[in-house]
């Protein structure tokens, strides 16, 4: 009986979007309900922001790889960058790690994100053929690449390691 209600219910869930009479959109990492005129947010986890470089953007706050042959970091504090795409599943799984990361190592480590579809130039610059890539570099040294979708404490390990040692 419970399942029968639960199919009837969907049904009629799936016939109300096709009728227009509820419409889901998508706006930016929010789902918004509407209703007529009544709007209703559904806050989502993913709320902060990661800051999206350009290549212009990256070649100021982390490497000018058009003008120098050795690696020079631009940047005031180390960084983490995830060259990812939108279409990526893996990259969706890694995304909400990274903002609870920014809010966690915020003003020690800044966390940037490089869509591999649109800075395709910089993507091949850095040789990325599989997503998500993480890139981390820190103040003084060179850079590091892991790729996959690492889980939390792994992303975390390299942050310390490689990105704060300095600081211990």
């Amino acid at each position: 009986m419970m399942r029968k209600n639960i199919v009837i219910f969907s049904i009629a869930i799936t016939a109300l979007v096709f009728a227009g009479m509820i419409t889901l959109k998508k706006q930016g990492n929010s789902m918004k309900t509407v209703e007529g005129e009544t709007v209703v947010e559904h806050k989502t986890a993913n709320d902060a922001k990661l800051q999206k470089l350009t290549k212009e953007e990256f070649k100021e706050k982390v490497f000018d790889f058009e003008n120098n042959k050795e690696w020079k970091f631009e940047g005031d504090i180390p960084c983490l960058i995830d060259f990812y795409a939108d279409w990526c599943g893996p990259c969706k799984m890694v995304h909400p790690i990274l903002v609870e990361l920014s809010k966690e190592y915020e003003g020690k480590i800044n966390i940037y994100q490089i869509d591999t579809d649109v800075e395709q130039e910089l993507a091949a610059a850095f040789g990325i053929r599989s997503i998500p890539s993480l890139l981390f570099c820190p103040a003084e040294g060179e850079p590091q690449m892991a790729q996959g979708a690492l889980p939390k404490a792994s992303i975390k390990k390299g942050i310390d390691d490689l990105l704060l040692k300095e600081s211990k």
